[in-house]
């Protein structure tokens, strides 16, 4: 079981001191993919950074302008390009100056006809430095270090602040819930590789963009891992029955789900059958897709 932890206090637009450099707001947005809305991180004193700013929310913008009013925001800090993470830096930035860091996405536009399972692509996003290889941000008394960490989204990057060992998680750990990933620009393989490389870093507290922080961390990520290898560990047991499609294996594997949340379902198994078809556990009649036949290698 995955020990998640959602006690948080919320007050739409209140700055929360958090620790000596980290400061949050949390934006009026609530939801099934935000939880109690998106929590916009503020690091350092003086000659600050902001950490996720949002979605283009005139309110949460005022609000954080607001919690650094006698200071400056020099950076502008992107885990990813969801539209509950970064359409606001635009706007922040027209205020304020600073420039925007993250990494930008190639290629993955939103389909009319997707499974919606996320709050959405912000498709216009540019920023202004790319963090895609990593590398430092760094302002008086702080320094994060970008960490790339595919798997959500091809292009997200992690956040860590040196100086109190924690980490700026985006949507790549959260304490609420586990983490979508969903073909074609969510990857399972990259994914359980990037939880790895942050589970060697030995971090303190893991600071996510949506809900409380996680302090204990390696215990957390361990069951993030588990929860991702039974799920592996079911499809290859129902496929030892024989050949079988997705649209088959997700009423057998998830009866005790919502039917109206399987098509979600199919998304997150599709996820789960490229990786292991890389992995040579399964064999695919041609491209792994969602209409494609599986059987075990």
């Amino acid at each position: 079981m995955i020990p998640y932890v959602r006690e948080i206090d919320v007050a739409y637009g209140r700055c929360d001191q958090l620790s000596p450099l980290i400061r949050r707001v949390i934006c009026n947005n609530p939801g099934p993919f935000t939880f109690v809305g998106t929590g916009t991180y503020i690091v350092g004193r003086g000659e600050v950074a902001v950490i996720d700013p949002g979605p283009d929310d005139a309110a949460h913008l005022e609000a954080i302008l607001a919690a650094t009013s006698r200071e400056k925001i020099t950076h502008i800090v992107i885990t990813h390009h969801h539209s509950d993470h970064s359409p606001l830096a635009a706007p922040l930035k027209a205020r304020t100056g600073a420039a925007i860091y993250g990494c930008a996405v190639a290629g993955h536009a939103e389909d009319e006809g997707e499974v919606k399972m996320e709050a959405g692509h912000d498709l216009d996003f540019r920023p202004d430095v790319s963090v895609c290889a990593g590398g430092e941000i760094a302002g008086p008394g702080w320094t994060l270090e970008a960490i790339p960490t595919p798997g959500h989204t091809s292009n997200h990057i992690c956040y860590a602040l040196k100086e109190e060992n924690c980490l700026f998680s985006g949507d790549h750990i959260m304490g609420w819930s586990t983490t979508v990933i969903t073909p074609p620009d969510g990857d399972m393989t990259a994914y359980l590789e990037s939880l790895a490389t942050i589970r060697a870093r030995g971090f303190s507290t893991l600071w996510p963009t949506h809900g409380p922080p996680i302090r204990e961390v390696t215990p957390f990520i361990d069951a993030y891992v588990a929860h991702r290898q039974e799920r592996v560990d079911q499809i290859l047991n129902a496929l030892e029955a024989g050949p079988a499609r997705i649209r088959e294996l997700v009423p057998r594997l998830y009866a005790d789900v919502d039917p109206k949340l399987w098509p979600a379902a199919s998304r997150s198994m599709l996820a789960a059958m490229i990786h292991l078809v890389r992995k040579g556990q399964l064999a695919a009649d041609g491209e792994p897709g969602p209409e494609t036949a599986y059987r075990l290698a």
